[in-house]
């Protein structure tokens, strides 16, 4: 029989060599100096810093204060990279608060630093009215013009329009606001579709619009965006109402909330604008007295969908022009301190609420009385 084998079993380490082998192993694994950390993320952030210290040439001439790039994020590829970003600044004299705007910004690896080589709107964000080109001001004493090209006297009428508007807006609204304006004149009407991030075609019966955040509290100030192409076409008498109307919600922004219905905004706006002519109604609400005439009297006020965009312009102009007499009738049967009071209260509470504090009515009380000076033509 053959023997059986036995593996051989090493024979055992003195200690002290077994303990110097373990010290040697554990320094030869610690000889292996560690990765160098990856700076490039802050190194793209750094160059986007300091080049935001340099605001681009397009904005020259507009007062900023506090023009800074908040960076969010990093994409690298290769010797290029992506900053998306959070661009921050105010309008020295205007904004009580930072305006906001999401971007991208571009950077390469050249001599072994990152270099900004431009930035746009990040995806789906709209872009800024310098993104559009060149940027022109014009100034008024209440007014502040910003407008893509080269400005000149088309501007300048802007901010003595503007002016005058605020004088007019202040006697309808005896209450504190900015008594400022900041409008921005794109070059057509699709870039100022792009500024507000919208379809032209929502636009294109509209002289201008505004912008902004309803309720208190610190914001950047509301742009009045004018459609340059609609603007143009109006006689000076359309000019001053529509910067009139628009200047009017900048100044009730604060009272303004989600319970204010809009036929009381719209109209309330419009009401200040045309108060200083008072036109007759058969001459401002032409639309609604066509209606009229063919026998259909609106069963109710304005509802909230009827000012949307985009729709029947003659719808439109019913929705606006009965607003306006539903305003008109407020002031000229229970006076303008109450209706400035309605729209006051129509911000904080309820509109039965607000209806019944400021005018002792209800809302079924006052669309009848609508109705009847629709049927029977201009309120005595």
């Amino acid at each position: 029989m053959s023997p059986v084998r036995r593996a051989a079993s090493p024979l055992p380490l003195p200690l002290p060599l077994l303990v110097v082998c373990l010290l040697v192993c554990g320094l030869l694994s610690g000889c292996t100096a560690p990765a160098p950390p990856d700076t490039a993320d802050r190194d793209v952030r750094a160059a986007v810093a300091a080049w935001a210290q340099r605001p681009p040439a397009a904005l020259a001439g507009i007062p900023l204060d506090g023009w800074a790039y908040e960076v969010t994020g990093v994409r690298r590829d290769g010797a290029r990279a992506t900053a998306a970003a959070e661009l921050r600044y105010r309008l020295s004299g205007y904004d009580t608060a930072a305006a906001g705007s999401a971007r991208e910004v571009r950077l390469s690896l050249t001599g072994g630093q990152w270099r900004v080589t431009g930035d746009a709107p990040a995806p789906g964000a709209p872009p800024q009215l310098w993104d559009q080109g060149p940027v022109a001001v014009a100034r008024g004493a209440h007014s502040l013009v910003l407008g893509s090209g080269q400005g000149g006297p088309a501007l300048t009428a802007i901010a003595a329009e503007a002016d005058r508007a605020v004088p007019a807006v202040n006697a309808a609204w005896p209450r504190p606001w900015a008594g400022r304006l900041v409008v921005l004149v794109p070059g057509s009407l699709d870039a100022m579709a792009a500024l507000l991030g919208r379809p032209a075609a929502e636009y294109r019966s509209m002289a201008a619009v505004t912008t902004g955040s309803v309720g208190g509290g610190p914001a950047p100030a509301d742009r009045i965006v004018v459609n340059p192409q609609g603007y143009a076409e109006l006689t000076p008498e359309g000019r001053a109402v529509v910067l009139t109307h628009e200047a009017t919600h900048v100044a009730t922004r604060t009272a303004t909330s989600a319970t204010t219905p809009l036929w009381l905004s719209e109209g309330f706006a419009d009401w200040a604008a045309y108060r200083g002519t008072d036109p007759a109604p058969d001459r401002a609400a032409p639309a609604l007295g066509r209606a009229v005439r063919r026998g259909e009297l609106p069963a109710r006020l304005p509802r909230n969908e009827d000012f949307a965009f985009g729709g029947d312009p003659e719808a439109l102009a019913r929705a606006y022009e009965g607003a306006w007499l539903a305003c008109r009738l407020v002031a000229r049967r229970w006076g303008d301190a109450a209706l400035a009071d309605l729209y006051a209260l129509a911000g904080r509470e309820p509109l039965p609420v607000a209806l019944r504090k400021a005018l002792d009515t209800d809302e079924a009380a006052l669309t009848e009385a609508w109705r009847d000076t629709l049927r029977s033509g201009p309120v005595p």
